[in-house]
């Protein structure tokens, strides 16, 4: 299931309801493989080196719970902006995301859609996606081989 307009409301709706006034912010949301959402923010710190992505958070929850993560998607609000942005999953994020495969769904910036943005797999974000070399027959490596 692609990362879709539910999902960005549910970031959006988290983002507003945490930081209904700040210029800048940044939340998150996930759809698990039993269709439910979690949602997330960005942990700031003084100390930038401490700070957390948006989606952290519920891919911590969801492999907690062992659930699979089928889409994610990332929105900001910045400063001078106008409404708000998708962000693609930074290679952090990309590299949590992985755990459950190359078909993750991710939101993406895309100016050729009518909204904005559009909806990616893992593996269209990093085609060569470096883990596959130590993976069984070359292919995305398995959960398994992740936790390893």
């Amino acid at each position: 299931m692609d990362a879709d307009q539910e999902l960005f409301d549910h970031a959006v709706d988290q983002m507003r309801r945490r930081w209904p006034d700040a210029q800048e912010a940044v939340a998150a949301a996930v759809r698990l493989d039993d269709g439910s959402i979690l949602t997330g923010i960005a942990l700031d710190n003084f100390n930038a080196a401490m700070s957390l992505c948006a989606e952290t958070g519920p891919i911590c929850e969801a492999y907690t719970a062992g659930r699979r993560i089928i889409a994610s998607i990332c929105v900001s609000r910045e400063d001078g902006r106008e409404g708000v942005t998708v962000l693609a999953p930074c290679g952090a994020c990309q590299e949590r995301l992985a755990l459950w495969g190359p078909d993750v769904r991710v939101g993406v910036s895309d100016p050729d859609q009518p909204e904005g943005w559009s909806s990616r797999s893992l593996v269209e974000l990093n085609p060569f996606y470096w883990a596959t070399v130590f993976a069984e027959g070359g292919i995305w490596p398995s959960i398994q081989q992740h936790a390893g």
